[in-house]
């Protein structure tokens, strides 16, 4: 029988659980989402390897580069690419003498222009420095003084990659970042590595953000189903010999290529497909698998886009969700529509609504992040009007609120 908190329950799990991930895996890690595999591994983007390294190359001899934004939806290789060729950049200007500051923001997790400063600041002072950076305490010029400070004490040049920087209020780090030098900020060359996941994100720069990156844009197009098989194969070593059946990964690349072209929701499907035979003390990986995979997937990418949203962003997309499940024979709604609901929502959560004109903002950045689209409709008066379809299954947006 099971102890009354459950003890014995829980400790049949963790045994159960070994260094690799039960007896599926040999190396769980290579499939997250954060591991940047070496260069072998790499599908499909030797060409924006190249792009991308002709234009950061001059930092390798302590000369200023030109700044560069990367566009592409979610798991095309952007980050990976950009990560990627700052190692490179790295480990060639060390082996030509020059000390070069390599660090990574994901500004989506970061609170704003000064806690990515701190985040790029903790991720290149060295051991050695006195300098700190606090989470929170400081201005956001004081981070900027002591990220200066590090970089004129320590380094010949730098490199920061700003991933899903159109998460941040304004362009303003990414003017100062790719001005430094030239406002005389900083002794050294800094690099800036932009990354994007809206192709429009340029429309809403400052015309003197623009100047500073000049053309030096690249857009990355979504991986195809050869692509992805490639990607997936290459990553097999993940897993146990043996334990993947033949149509695993012709499976899981076919579902993701026609689905979104998404790499990363793809590693995440044949990794919760792993999951889900280790669950069931299956010895192998079906095709089988794949389908509950896919649910835990896509609650996992969900989960990811509204992280960082207020509550109310979130009272709406259930309000939107709810609209679509229960009138499953329409796909668009009326802005006001949408707020009838989103009232209702309110006041069974206990919260106080938000103004019209902020509830059809908070759908606008829903679809923003693409978890809803819009669409410009014409009344019998001529008058125009918005309206609104959820982009994700309205079960798995319930989900989350329940």
């Amino acid at each position: 029988m099971d102890s009354e908190d459950g003890s014995d329950t829980i400790h049949s799990v963790f045994e159960n659980v070994d260094e690799g991930g039960g007896g599926i895996f040999e190396q769980r890690e290579i499939l997250q989402i954060d591991y940047v595999p070496s260069e072998k591994r790499i599908v499909g983007r030797d060409e924006q390897i190249e792009k991308v390294a002709e234009e950061i190359g001059p930092i390798v001899v302590g000369q200023p580069p030109n700044s560069i934004i990367i566009y592409g939806k979610t798991g095309c290789g952007k980050s990976l690419v950009a990560k990627h060729v700052s190692k490179i950049a790295k480990e060639e200007a060390e082996n030509r003498g020059v000390r070069l500051a390599t660090g990574y923001v994901n500004c989506q997790q970061a609170k704003g222009n000064s806690d990515a400063l701190s985040k790029y600041g903790r991720a290149i002072n060295p051991p050695e420095s006195s300098m700190t950076f606090p989470a929170r305490g400081i201005s956001e010029n004081e981070y900027f003084e002591r990220v200066w400070s590090v970089l004129n004490e320590f380094y010949d040049a730098a490199i920061i990659i700003l991933d899903e920087v159109d998460k941040l209020n304004n362009d303003d780090l990414l003017m100062a970042l790719s001005r430094a030098g030239e406002d005389g900020s900083v002794d050294v060359p800094i690099g800036v590595i932009a990354v994007s996941n809206k192709i429009n994100y340029r429309e809403k720069m400052s015309e003197r953000t623009k100047s500073s990156f000049g053309h030096n844009e690249f857009i990355f197009e979504p991986y195809d189903a050869s692509q992805i098989r490639e990607i997936l194969q290459n990553r097999t070593d993940a897993f146990a010999n043996g334990v993947l059946d033949d149509g695993v990964i012709p499976r899981a690349a076919a579902l993701s290529a026609k689905e979104h072209g998404d790499a990363r929701k793809a590693m995440r499907l044949l990794r919760y497909a792993g999951d889900q035979a280790n669950k069931e003390n299956a010895d192998r990986v079906k095709e089988s698998h794949l389908s509950d995979a896919r649910a835990s997937a896509e609650v996992d990418r969900l989960l990811e886009l509204i992280s960082g949203l207020p509550p109310h962003s979130k009272h709406v997309l259930i309000a939107l969700a709810n609209l679509t499940k229960n009138q499953p024979e329409r796909e668009w709604f009326r802005t006001m529509k949408i707020r009838e609901t989103y009232l209702d929502v309110c006041e069974q959560s206990g919260a106080d609504p938000l103004s019209a004109e902020r509830t059809r903002q908070l759908l606008n950045e829903l679809c923003f992040l693409e978890i809803a689209g819009s669409r410009r409709g014409t009344g019998e008066g001529k008058g125009h009007y918005s309206q609104y379809t959820l982009l994700w299954d309205a079960d798995i947006v319930l989900s989350l609120d329940a």
